[in-house]
């Protein structure tokens, strides 16, 4: 299946580069310079993913992500960045972007990322959840809307990052099975690296803060000792 992909990247011979190898994996993409570009091109096209670089001119690529997900649908983005510091990842990360890849990065790894990011949006569609089951997913408070990405307690909206909506609807599509760290960075990351087990701890963590009442005594996402964590059953 085609894809249509947005590159926001102000190097031109990475936006080259990037754009040359997508088209290897069947996927149509076009360049923007700048934050303002990008915003514009996004608002005019119909794309599946956005490959978006942390520093532009204009609007800096953490501007942009938080206007792309200020919108109604939902789009898959994948950040680019030339810092490596954590911080700049997790404000990243915390501003909606599903992954990111810190430059220099091998084109290798970026296929990798961009066919996980389509996996993942591939069983949460519409459709797919619809065919596994209900759309909407409720469990006490808890309200779970797979097709609009949206989750609420009690009736009051839950702000989450993309990460952390598809790594709680994974648990909560499974109640009762437990799953392993490295199980996780499979079903939700789309890949799994030694040494990334941490990143599911600290996705949790923030997931609980904002879902549980007490994130000390959570009600829905449960540790298993040993082993890793679980939705509560049913």
């Amino acid at each position: 299946m085609s894809h249509k992909i947005l590159i926001i990247e102000d190097d031109p011979d990475i936006a080259r580069l990037v754009r040359m190898h997508l088209q290897d994996i069947d996927c149509e993409a076009d360049i923007a310079v700048d934050g303002n570009q990008g915003i514009e091109r996004y608002r005019s096209g119909d794309y599946d993913l956005v490959v978006l670089d942390l520093m532009l001119p204009g609007k800096d690529g953490i501007s942009v992500c938080r206007e792309l997900r200020a919108g109604e649908s939902y789009i898959p983005i994948l950040m680019l960045t030339a810092k490596s510091s954590e911080l700049d990842r997790v404000l990243g990360l915390e501003m909606g972007a599903d992954d990111y890849l810190t430059k220099p990065f091998s084109i290798p790894e970026l296929i990798a990322r961009i066919k996980a990011l389509f996996r993942r949006v591939e069983a949460l569609s519409p459709s797919t959840a619809a065919a596994a089951g209900d759309k909407i997913i409720r469990y006490g408070d808890l309200t779970i809307d797979q097709s609009k990405h949206r989750v609420s307690i009690g009736g009051r909206e839950v702000e989450l990052t993309a990460r952390e909506f598809e790594l709680l609807a994974c648990f909560a599509r499974n109640p009762g099975r437990v799953y392993s760290r490295t199980q996780l960075l499979d079903q939700v990351w789309g890949y799994n690296h030694e040494g990334y087990e941490h990143t599911v701890n600290t996705h949790i963590n923030r997931l609980r803060a904002k879902i549980e009442k007490s994130a000390a005594d959570p009600e829905y996402i449960l540790t298993v000792w040993g082993v890793g964590y679980k939705f509560a059953d049913k």
